[in-house]
């Protein structure tokens, strides 16, 4: 992949993540969080937070963007963003790195970015070392 179509995936997550982020259900928290993945195959899929009463139940973003591309098939990702309107970029949690390490390679870029367009980028080794993934299985 070229730089230029890096440049044009990681504007297009953005924005993705972004409208995910606008349709968020966090009113409990308020803490709304869009989340949008390159597919292996090149497609972009998006999630955002979706809070419960039963606040164990809320499921994050990035999970919900990978399990909406599970929905439709899709198992491997080439990168993820994360978008919130938080001057701190915020990282994933913990649960949402052990589902990220299922799905995205070990040297994959995972970003955070926010309204002012700030952004920070880590591999998915570095959010989660040691990862148990389906490798440990085998």
């Amino acid at each position: 992949m070229t730089k230029i179509q890096q440049t044009l995936n990681i504007s297009a997550l953005k924005t993705a993540a972004k409208t995910a982020y606008s349709n968020a259900y966090a009113p409990y928290s308020k803490f709304y969080v869009g989340a949008a993945a390159l597919t292996k195959s090149g497609n972009i899929v998006s999630g955002c937070n979706v809070e419960n009463a039963s606040y164990g139940l809320t499921v994050c973003a990035e999970r919900n963007c990978i399990a909406q591309a599970v929905i439709n098939g899709e198992h491997e990702f080439q990168t993820l963003v994360i978008y919130t309107e938080q001057e701190k970029l915020t990282p994933p949690c913990g649960a949402c790195r052990q589902v990220i390490a299922e799905f995205l390679e070990q040297s994959a870029i995972v970003t955070a970015v926010n309204h002012l367009d700030h952004q920070i980028s880590w591999t998915v080794k570095q959010l989660l070392p040691d990862a148990f993934t389906p490798k440990d299985l085998e």
